[in-house]
């Protein structure tokens, strides 16, 4: 069946906004030229401008933890998403790592710690109780002191890449 343009301009723009969606769901994009690069790997040829409209349409937002597009009002659904999150919050925000029995307190930037916080939070990591952020150092409660030291040799592993 062969469609008037506008139809199939129409039918075009709905799959490519629907691999988009795919996509942000599946990895973390960052930026619109990720999203482009892996739109052409898909086989969308889409300009820089017609990305930036389809993420407006979308609602698309940019995750707290780590600045990847998402979904609008959803959390980071799977486990090995949000430790995705994590390891690219703590590898670009954390400063300084000291562990005092069962509590590690976390050294970032300046208005760095609530988004590293959020990543630890979300990622629901076995060895963690909670956290308490401030704007540079956040408190992190452990299970105990052997997860505590199991924590510190996980986010040092992560802030050196």
């Amino acid at each position: 069946m062969v469609y008037p343009r506008h139809v199939s301009c129409r039918l075009m723009k709905a799959r490519r906004q629907s691999v988009i969606l795919e996509l942000v769901d599946l990895e973390a994009l960052h930026s619109q030229e990720e999203v482009r690069r892996r739109l052409h790997r898909k086989g969308f040829d889409a300009t820089q401008a017609t990305i930036s409209r389809d993420i407006a349409d979308l609602g698309l937002v940019k995750r707290a933890g780590d600045g990847a597009y998402q979904r609008p009002g959803l959390e980071a659904t799977s486990p090995q998403l949000a430790r995705t999150v994590l390891e690219r919050a703590a590898s670009e925000f954390l400063h300084h790592v000291e562990r005092v029995q069962q509590l590690v307190v976390l050294r970032t930037g300046r208005g760095q710690a609530q988004a590293l916080a959020e990543a630890l939070d979300r990622a629901q990591l076995t060895e963690t109780v909670g956290t308490i952020a401030g704007d540079d150092t956040i408190l992190v409660i452990a299970r105990d002191g052997k997860r505590a030291a199991a924590l510190v040799k996980r986010l040092e592993s992560y802030a050196e890449n």
